[in-house]
């Protein structure tokens, strides 16, 4: 018995194959790291949904129907009666959409995803949502609801390398949770909510926020030795390094890295987090021989989201925003399998006779 499955092929793809143990990552043929430096969000949309629906136009179609479709997400988003936090306000916003398996109902949810988050990255500054602009991409347009600014070039090239980075990853917790809820033929929404429901967790895609909040408690170069040494003398987990699949570097995190990079006034901020990065690197070598403890995308994520002005409790919100894309696919696919999944238990209860 595999508890985890992480033995268990459940399903044949032809979205993404991730390789731990050279740390690659290929989607739909495509290495991470050119798709990162060279499709925007509407391109990796068309790609990854390729053969799914019928009446899935070229790509700069698709960007053209995103907009209007962002547009009318916000005339009709529904602002929530109690509080709630990033991934909260995005569910709930998705909670309103409609739930088929067409091509339009996937154009809704991956177009509605950046302006519920911007949406609640508004409230929970105290600020009014700001309307979308249809005529923008939808990075662009992403950074514009979340800042009432214009975007520079660099930064919508950014967040588009970010968006294409996360996109698809394998059969990861959330994208089994999207799988399982489509083989139901529940429509193309639950199975995104359940893709979000599972990415809420702190063990999947919660760890981001926590590596700027390790940076800031080291503060200057000159502590990281003695923080990083009584945090692992604590048995504490350093965000940012080790993976459930990789045992070599995460193909991600430099894809990310090399994004950043082109951000104009960034190199202090990456400076210091390389120079962090090797010490964490080196003491988890040393302490941890036998472990292949690598940096993660979460590390260079964080680098990147903060350098885009984007909070840290948006950034699992944000990450869903990209990862939808996958969701979907990946839903449409199980669709096509026509099969719904169900595994077996080993029951380890007591029998009638002894209860």
């Amino acid at each position: 018995m595999d508890t985890g499955l992480e033995h268990i092929v459940a399903a044949e793809t032809v979205l993404s194959d991730v390789d731990g143990e050279k740390g690659r990552l290929v989607i739909r043929g495509w290495p991470v790291e050119t798709l990162s430096a060279s499709l925007a969000f509407e391109d990796v949309a068309h790609l990854l949904w390729s053969g799914f629906f019928e009446d899935l136009p070229d790509a700069r179609e698709l960007g053209a129907r995103l907009g209007p479709a962002r547009e009318q997400a916000f005339a009709t988003m529904i602002e929530p009666e109690s509080a709630l936090d990033t991934v909260g306000a995005l569910r709930f916003g998705w909670a309103t959409l409609d739930d088929q398996e067409t091509l339009e109902t996937a154009i809704q949810v991956a177009a509605s995803g950046p302006v519920f988050t911007a949406a609640a990255i508004r409230r929970a500054a105290g600020l009014d949502p700001v309307a979308p602009d249809p005529g923008l991409s939808t990075s662009a347009d992403f950074l514009w609801m979340i800042s009432g600014k214009m975007p520079t070039p660099d930064a919508v090239r950014a967040l588009d390398a970010y968006l294409a980075t996360v996109c698809d990853h394998g059969l990861n917790a959330s994208t089994f949770a999207a799988r399982v809820v489509a083989s139901t033929r529940a429509g193309l929404t639950s199975a995104a909510i359940a893709g979000l429901s599972a990415l809420k967790g702190p063990l999947h895609g919660g760890a981001p926020g926590p590596v700027l909040d390790m940076l800031d408690d080291i503060g200057v170069p000159e502590n990281a030795e003695r923080w990083i040494d009584d945090a692992l003398a604590r048995g504490e987990r350093l965000m940012g390094f080790g993976h459930r699949v990789y045992r070599a570097r995460d193909p991600r995190a430099d894809a990310l890295k090399a994004a950043i990079n082109r951000l104009p006034d960034t190199a202090g901020r990456l400076d210091f987090a390389e120079h962090i990065e090797s010490e964490v690197l080196h003491r988890l070598a040393k302490k941890y021989p036998q472990r292949a403890l690598e940096t993660n995308v979460e590390f260079y994520t964080a680098l990147l989201l903060e350098a885009l002005n984007i909070p840290r409790h948006a950034f699992t919100a944000v990450f869903a925003c990209a990862r939808v894309l996958g969701w979907i696919a990946h839903a449409c696919e199980q669709i096509e399998e026509g099969r719904l999944v169900r595994p077996k238990s080993v029951y380890r209860g007591p029998m009638p006779e002894a209860a």
